[in-house]
């Protein structure tokens, strides 16, 4: 394994395994779909992300706070846009 394979991989993990199912079940598909086109600094920012507080990060992502500047960006606009792409692919798994 790679040394860019083994960062994907530790990457990937980190996004399904947080603590915080809400954030995980968005982070974790976005991460597995997308992770392996990012460039060395879209990998970099990622990772930053993935090291702010769950509920401050779960919350940038759904528009209850707002997302401070430096994350801001495009990638960010990717998985805010990506939350709506997982509940329609689940659907309404809550019995109603």
């Amino acid at each position: 394994m790679s040394i860019d394979e083994a960062r994907l991989k530790k990457l990937r993990f980190r996004a399904w395994r947080r603590g915080f199912r809400e954030a995980d079940l968005i982070l974790g598909p976005f991460a597995d779909r997308h992770v392996q086109d990012f460039s060395p600094a879209e990998l970099d920012w990622f990772e930053t992300l993935l090291e702010q507080p769950d509920q401050d990060l779960y919350a940038w992502i759904i528009g209850t706070l707002p997302t401070p500047p430096e994350f801001d960006v495009e990638i960010m606009n990717r998985i805010k846009a990506f939350r709506f792409e997982v509940h329609q692919v689940r659907g309404d798994d809550h019995g109603g």
